[in-house]
C-alpha cells in the first residue's frame, strides 16, 4: 500500500505570482505542485523561457516540491475562444506547439508527467477522431524523444470524456509506453458508470497523474471536499491499493480568490481521509 503524496494545482492560485504560489503550497505541507502553464504562471510563449524555467526549477528544488505539468490554460492560445484551437481544428499547430513546449518544460523541470486532453471538435467536421489520433501521435513522438511521460485526461464534455474513451485512444495509438492516464477523481463521480473506488482500480495500471476534487453526479463542477457526493476514504484506499506513487493534486481552478485558505482546508481534509 503506497502513501498518498498530495499536491496542489497552481490554477487554484491564479491571483498569486508563481514563486509566491509555490512557497505557500510548500509552506502548507504539500509535497508537490500541478503547474498549469498559463499567462501568469510560466507562460510557455513569453520571452526568455529558458531562464524562467531554470528559476522555477530552482524554486521547486529549494522548496522540495515534485511537479507535474498541466496544460488546461483557458485563453492562452486564443483570447476569444476557451481551450482553442484543439487537435480537431483545421489548423491545430498552435495546440501542438503548446504541448511540445509543455513537454520540453517538463523535461527541464523533471516533471513526473505532462497532462493534456482532447478538447472539443468544431462544428462541421466528420473526422474528429482521426485528427485527435494524429495530434496525440505527434505529441507522443516528441515526449518519447524527450523521455517525458504523458498523462491523457478524460474530460467531461470533450471528445474523450471517460475511461472507455481513453482505452480506445490508447489502443488506436498502439499502446505507447509514454502515453499514460491522468485521472480526475471528481470526473469519476460525474460520469463514470462504476462507483468511484472501482473506477480508480480500473484505471490503476495506467495511472501517471491524479487530480482530486469533489463533484456531484452529472454536474461538471469542481467542488471543495465535503461539498459534493464523494466518500473519499474508500477512494484513497483504492488508490493506495493500485500501488500508484505519483502526485495526487487538488484541482480547484475556480477558487483562486481564496487560494491559501482553500489549500489549507483541502490538505487537512485529505490527510484525515487517508487515515
Amino acid at each position: 500500500m503506497s502513501r498518498a503524496r498530495f499536491g496542489y494545482g497552481t490554477n487554484g492560485f491564479g491571483n498569486h505570482r508563481l514563486p509566491e504560489a509555490l512557497r505557500v503550497i510548500a509552506d502548507l505541507g504539500y509535497e508537490g505542485v500541478a503547474l498549469t502553464l498559463d499567462t501568469n504562471h510560466l507562460d510557455p510563449f513569453a520571452p526568455d523561457l529558458a531562464r524562467r524555467t531554470a528559476d522555477v526549477a530552482a524554486d521547486l528544488e529549494r522548496l522540495g516540491l515534485a511537479v507535474v505539468i498541466e496544460t488546461g490554460a483557458r485563453y492562452l492560445l486564443d483570447p476569444w475562444h476557451k481551450h482553442s484551437p484543439t487537435f480537431m481544428h483545421d489548423d491545430p499547430e498552435l495546440r501542438l506547439d503548446y504541448l511540445r513546449r509543455a513537454v520540453d518544460i517538463g523535461a527541464e523541470l523533471g516533471a513526473e508527467a505532462v497532462s493534456f486532453w482532447a478538447g472539443t471538435a468544431p462544428s462541421g467536421i466528420n473526422d474528429e477522431w482521426d485528427r485527435l489520433v494524429r495530434g496525440c501521435a505527434a505529441i507522443v513522438e516528441h515526449a518519447t524523444a524527450r523521455g517525458v511521460t504523458l498523462g491523457f485526461e478524460p474530460e467531461p464534455g470533450m471528445l474523450v470524456e471517460d475511461l472507455a474513451g481513453w482505452r480506445r485512444l490508447h489502443a488506436d495509438l498502439g499502446e505507447p509506453v509514454a502515453f499514460g492516464l491522468t485521472l480526475d477523481i471528481g470526473h469519476c463521480r460525474c460520469l463514470e458508470p462504476l462507483p468511484v473506488p472501482e473506477s480508480v482500480i480500473e484505471a490503476g495500471p495506467y495511472l501517471v497523474n491524479v487530480q482530486i476534487d469533489d463533484m456531484r453526479r452529472g454536474v461538471h463542477e469542481h467542488l471543495e471536499f465535503g461539498e459534493g457526493e464523494i466518500d473519499f476514504p474508500p477512494v484513497l484506499a483504492a488508490l493506495a491499493a493500485t500501488g500508484y506513487r505519483g502526485l495526487v493534486a487538488v484541482e480547484l481552478p475556480r477558487h483562486s480568490h481564496a487560494g491559501p485558505a482553500v489549500a489549507a482546508r483541502s490538505l487537512e481534509f485529505l490527510r484525515k481521509a487517508a487515515g
